[in-house]
């Protein structure tokens, strides 16, 4: 069935429903923008249980939590196909997955990732890819790629434990394909990477229409935490390629990219998405709800808005923070913003962190806030101090309450920012807090940048120019594909073949 572009299967990792932040509020933004519009949301997440922390509007007629790790889903499969395959469908699967291996761990010998990963697709819709995965031979298989002569993995001498532990992350990562997509949906994955895996298969098997969003850049985001996982390096190394490979198919096969920045566009182009199927459209918010904030606080202040997160890099804020104390001994950092499951070791780093400066005493973590135009109107300065970002909504909604920023040079933050605010190098926190003080001596500045980035955001970024991009895309991807000129007839060819009988005989060893 044709899709109308009035329903979209809307595919998230880790994010929304799930879980709050940037992603989550621009997904739930198009979800409630277009009440037109049908969704399913497909969530990709870590057991299946986690709760719903957004409300999901009525246009959201079905939510499935597909988890990555316990028990596999799938379709319901008889006993025999929960086996390991056997005969001929061992030695196709097997060739399949060595395929599939030499696409990622040797990428310069043209082994394709697509051929591989849609036979993978077919078991894993089958329910059959688990046990294939997790066979004696699939093992053998990745050990013998592993000691190749020519792959550098072999210098690092893989153990069986490596191949456990490898199969183990493999597995749970290629479970996404064996999920389905309605019959006349527009796929939207809103992020590269495992979103895209359920997108691939239903573009390839049903020519469902795939649509592509990046915020952060998935790729950079996956090298940069693995620089602190605990694998050995052949166990990095395939995850990475696989990672690698997969994003660079992603970016080839879908029908359209809608990067939120220019910053994206430049390394989806990298990474092999065609230029002419990639279209920038900017997060917005409605100014209207992110009001001028009023007066700043009697007390110096800067205030921080997200979720405490490694990838946000609060320890360069807390130490920018200290250096711009030690000038200003009434400065205070306020926090706002949840500590997501599994990150709570990161906040006690920031919380000693700030003891061992001696700054715990200016420095508060103030949780979630239902108020959040309340968190930007707190800071005489509001800061972003990330290493990896999209186009963050925490700086254009505090700029949309008219309050001079300090932002690191990520993403695309540049690209909001303009000459509204200061924008420093990642991880510089001398640097940021020179910015800092500079802000924090001048009021007349800092008010002329505030005016400036309420400005931009109602010229530039509003919520009403975002949704309504997105709604002529839905539409424009369900469309029927225009049929171009019909290619002229092949000249008919008839050939007759000789009687069998009178074949002359070919000697073996004669050229064809």
């Amino acid at each position: 069935m044709p899709s109308s572009g009035r329903h979209v299967t809307m595919l998230t990792e880790g994010t929304y429903p799930h879980v709050h932040g940037g992603v989550s509020t621009w997904c739930d933004q198009l979800v409630r923008g277009m009440p037109e519009v049908t969704f399913e949301i497909l969530a990709l997440t870590g057991s299946g249980r986690e709760p719903v922390t957004w409300e999901l509007p009525p246009n959201v007629t079905r939510h499935t939590a597909f988890p990555l790790w316990g028990h596999p889903r799938g379709p319901a499969a008889p006993t025999r196909a929960r086996r390991p395959p056997r005969g001929h469908a061992r030695r196709r699967f097997l060739a399949t997955y060595e395929h599939f291996l030499l696409a990622l761990l040797d990428p310069g010998a043209g082994h394709d990732l697509a051929g591989s990963l849609y036979e993978l697709a077919a078991l894993a819709r089958d329910g059959r890819l688990t046990p294939a995965l997790r066979s004696e031979q699939a093992l053998r298989t990745l050990m013998w790629i592993w000691t190749m002569p020519h792959l550098p993995t072999r210098a690092a001498g893989p153990t069986v434990h490596d191949a456990l532990t490898a199969t183990d992350l493999l597995e749970h990562a290629l479970r996404p394909l064996g999920a389905r997509i309605a019959d006349g949906s527009v796929a939207h994955a809103v992020s590269s990477g495992l979103a895209t895996l359920p997108a691939l298969a239903a573009q390839h098997f049903e020519g469902v229409p795939f649509l592509l969003t990046e915020h952060g850049i998935y790729l950079r985001e996956r090298y940069l935490g693995y620089r602190t996982e605990a694998q050995r390096w052949p166990v990095k190394a395939l995850m990475l390629g696989f990672y690698r490979e997969l994003n660079s198919l992603g970016y080839r096969q879908a029908d359209l990219i809608t990067p939120c920045n220019q910053y994206n566009r430049r390394w989806e182009e990298r990474g092999g998405a065609p230029a002419d199927r990639i279209r920038t459209v900017y997060n917005g918010v409605d100014p209207a709800l992110f009001p001028e904030a009023g007066p700043e606080p009697e007390t110096p202040t800067l205030s921080w808005c997200g979720r405490v997160d490694p990838i946000k890099d609060l320890e360069t804020l807390i130490r920018a923070y200290a250096i711009s104390r030690a000038e200003l001994p009434e400065l205070r950092l306020r926090l706002f913003g949840p500590v997501p499951a599994g990150n709570e070791d990161y906040r006690t780093r920031l919380e000693k962190l700030a003891a061992e400066l001696g700054v715990a005493d200016g420095v508060s973590f103030e949780g979630r806030v239902s108020d959040v135009p309340s968190a930007y109107a707190a800071g005489s300065v509001v800061m972003l101090s990330s290493i990896s970002e999209g186009f963050p909504f925490s700086l254009i909604e505090a700029m949309s309450c008219g309050r001079a920023t300090v932002s690191t040079d990520v993403g695309g933050v540049r690209e909001a920012v303009g000459d509204t605010g200061i924008v420093v190098p990642p991880r510089e926190p001398a640097v940021m807090a020179a910015a800092v003080s500079a802000l924090l001596r001048d009021g007349a500045r800092r008010a002329e940048l505030g005016r400036r980035a309420r400005q931009r955001v109602i010229d530039e970024f509003t919520l009403h120019r975002s949704v309504d991009g997105f709604r002529r895309i839905y539409r424009e991807l369900a469309a029927p594909r225009t049929p171009g000129p019909a290619p002229a007839p092949a000249p008919l060819r008839v050939s007759i073949p000789a009687p069998r009988r009178s074949a002359p005989r070919v000697p073996e060893g004669t050229p064809a």
